[in-house]
C-alpha cells in the first residue's frame, strides 16, 4: 500500500530527453514541411522549374538540419546560427520569392544562373556538413600545462580594467564626435549625417569612420561582456560594489552606442545574441529559444525592423497583403545576387584571392592603395547598373568570386569544421571544469555567434572592420598564465 509520504510527493520534471522527444516531431514538421507547403500555396507569377526544385530542396535541408541543432543535447552556438541564417536567408525568403516571382534586387542574367547559384549554395552547405563531421571524430586536448604555467584564455584582470577604460574613452569621444546622445536616438541616417560632417572620412575611403564606429561600439560590448560573464559565474563578483557599479554603466554606455535606433538591424542583433549567450551560458532553453524565437522574428518582425533607418520623412511604410510578400520584395536579396554575381564574373572572370585580400587589408586606405577593390556588392551592384549599391554579397559569392567552385567548397568544408571544434570547446568553457568567470572564449564565441549573421551575409570588406577592432580588444585582455594556487578568472 502506497504511504501518505509517498502519494504526497512532487511529481518529479520532465526531463529535456522526454521534452525533446515530445518536440521533435512537430519542429521537423514546421520546418520541413508545414512552412514550406504554406509558401508554396501562395499566389503568385514564380515558375515551377528547376530553381524551384532545388531551392525546396535547399529549404527542407536547411530546416531539417537546424531542427537538429535546436534539439540536440549540446549547445552548438555556431553551427546553430549558420543553420537558422540559411534556412532564413538562403531557404524560405527565396522560396518565397520564387513563388510570389518578385525578387529584391533584379535578376538581370539568365535564369540558369539562378539555377547555379541555388546548387551551388546547396555544394557549400553539404561541405560544411562535412567539416563538421570530421571535426566531430576527432578528439579535443586540453591545452594546460601546469608545469610551464599556461593554461586557457582568461581575462586579466588588470587588463579588463584598461578596457573598461578604453571603452568609456572611445565611446565617448565617439558620442562628442557625432554631436552628444541626443542623435544616437533618432535615425540611422543622421548618424551616417554626423560621421560625414565630422570629417573622419575623405572622399571614397571609409577607415576612418569605420575605425570610429568600431571603437565607439566594440570596446564597450565587450567590457559588458565580460563583466556580465563575471557576475553571472562568481558570487564574489556580485558582492562587490565595484563591479556591479562598472556593469551598470556599461550598460548605460551601450544604451547609447549600441542602441537598435542607430545602429544597423544585423549589428543590434549581434548585440542581443551575443548578450543573452554570455548571461545564461549553461542554459538549453535559452539557446533552444534563441534560434528557434529567431526563426519568428526574422520572417515576421525583421523586414519591418528599419523603422529607424530614415528620418521620418524618408521612411517607407511596408504594405503587404501577406506574411510572405516582405521576404520578397525587401532584404533578402542573398540568392538573387548571387545569381547576378556569376553573371557577372562570366563577363569578367575570377578574382583569385583579391576581393578577399582587399577585406583583410580593410584599413589601407584607398589614398595609399589606389587599386583596392571595393565591395563586392558593391562592384556587381554598378555592374548592374543599380542607383543604390548597398547590395548583399553573401559568403558563398565571396569564396566563388575568388576560388570557384572548388575552393568554395573547400573553404565551406574548413569553416564547418573549425565551428565544430570551437562549439566543443565552447561546451567545455562553460562548464564547471572550465577555465571560470574570466574564461575569454566564453565571451568571444556568443560574440563571433552573433556576428555570425554578418559575415554570411557580407561583403566581407564592410564586416571587417569591427571583428579586427574586437580581434584587438582580446589582445589586451587575454592571458594564459596560471596563478599558483588559485583558478583564473
Amino acid at each position: 500500500m502506497t504511504s501518505v509520504r509517498e502519494a504526497a510527493a512532487p511529481a518529479k520534471p520532465m526531463s529535456w530527453a522526454m521534452l525533446s522527444r515530445a518536440l521533435a516531431v512537430p519542429l521537423i514538421l514546421a520546418l520541413v514541411c508545414f512552412l514550406p507547403a504554406v509558401i508554396a500555396a501562395q499566389p503568385g507569377t514564380g515558375v515551377r522549374d528547376t530553381a524551384y526544385w532545388l531551392q525546396l530542396v535547399l529549404t527542407c535541408y536547411a530546416g531539417t538540419r537546424l531542427a537538429t541543432m535546436i534539439l540536440s543535447t549540446r549547445r552548438r552556438l555556431l553551427q546553430g546560427v549558420f543553420w537558422m541564417f540559411v534556412y532564413i536567408a538562403m531557404g524560405v525568403a527565396p522560396f518565397a520569392q520564387d513563388v510570389i516571382g518578385q525578387t529584391p534586387t533584379p535578376l538581370v542574367g539568365p535564369r540558369s544562373d539562378l539555377v547555379t547559384a541555388v546548387a551551388l549554395i546547396l555544394v557549400g552547405c553539404a561541405a560544411f556538413d562535412l567539416g563538421a563531421l570530421l571535426a566531430s571524430r576527432r578528439p579535443l586536448r586540453r591545452r594546460i600545462s601546469v608545469r610551464s604555467g599556461i593554461g586557457p584564455a582568461v581575462a586579466h584582470r588588470v587588463r579588463l580594467r584598461l578596457l573598461v577604460l578604453l571603452a568609456f574613452a572611445a565611446s565617448g569621444y565617439y558620442i562628442l564626435k557625432l554631436g552628444g546622445p541626443a542623435v544616437f536616438f533618432t535615425s540611422r541616417q543622421e548618424i551616417s549625417a554626423s560621421v560625414a560632417a565630422s570629417g573622419v572620412g575623405s572622399g571614397r575611403s571609409q577607415v576612418g569612420s569605420a575605425f570610429l564606429k568600431g571603437f565607439g561600439t566594440v570596446p564597450a560590448l565587450l567590457a559588458l561582456l565580460f563583466h556580465t560573464r563575471r557576475l553571472v559565474t562568481s558570487r564574489r563578483a556580485r558582492r562587490s560594489p565595484s563591479t556591479v557599479l562598472v556593469w551598470v554603466g556599461l550598460i548605460g554606455l551601450n544604451t547609447i552606442v549600441n542602441n537598435p535606433l542607430s545602429n544597423a538591424r544585423y549589428w543590434f542583433l549581434t548585440v542581443l545574441v551575443s548578450l543573452l549567450f554570455t548571461a545564461f551560458p549553461s542554459s538549453a532553453a535559452m539557446y533552444r529559444s534563441v534560434l528557434a524565437a529567431g526563426v519568428v522574428g526574422a520572417l515576421v518582425l525583421f523586414p519591418y525592423a528599419d523603422r529607424f533607418r530614415y528620418d521620418s520623412s524618408g521612411y517607407r511604410p511596408v504594405e503587404s497583403s501577406s506574411v510572405f510578400e516582405p521576404l520578397a520584395t525587401k532584404d533578402y536579396d542573398q540568392t538573387v545576387m548571387f545569381a547576378n554575381t556569376i553573371t557577372w564574373v562570366d563577363t569578367r572572370g575570377h578574382t583569385y584571392g583579391r576581393q578577399l585580400v582587399g577585406s583583410a587589408l580593410f584599413f589601407v586606405p584607398r589614398s595609399v592603395w589606389s587599386g583596392k577593390p571595393e565591395d563586392t556588392g558593391v562592384r556587381v551592384g554598378q555592374w548592374m547598373g543599380m542607383s543604390m549599391t548597398n547590395l548583399s554579397a553573401p559568403l558563398w559569392t565571396e569564396l566563388w568570386v575568388d576560388f570557384g567552385a572548388p575552393g568554395m567548397a573547400g573553404a565551406f568544408a574548413l569553416i564547418g569544421y573549425v565551428a565544430a571544434r570551437t562549439d566543443r570547446r565552447y561546451a567545455r568553457a562553460v562548464s564547471r571544469e572550465g577555465p571560470g568567470p574570466g574564461s575569454v572564449l566564453a565571451v568571444t564565441v556568443p560574440l563571433i555567434a552573433g556576428y555570425t549573421f554578418i559575415l554570411l551575409r557580407g561583403p566581407l570588406l564592410q564586416a571587417a572592420g569591427k571583428p579586427a577592432v574586437a580581434a584587438l580588444c582580446l589582445l589586451l585582455v587575454t592571458s594564459f598564465r596560471i596563478r599558483a594556487g588559485r583558478r583564473p578568472h
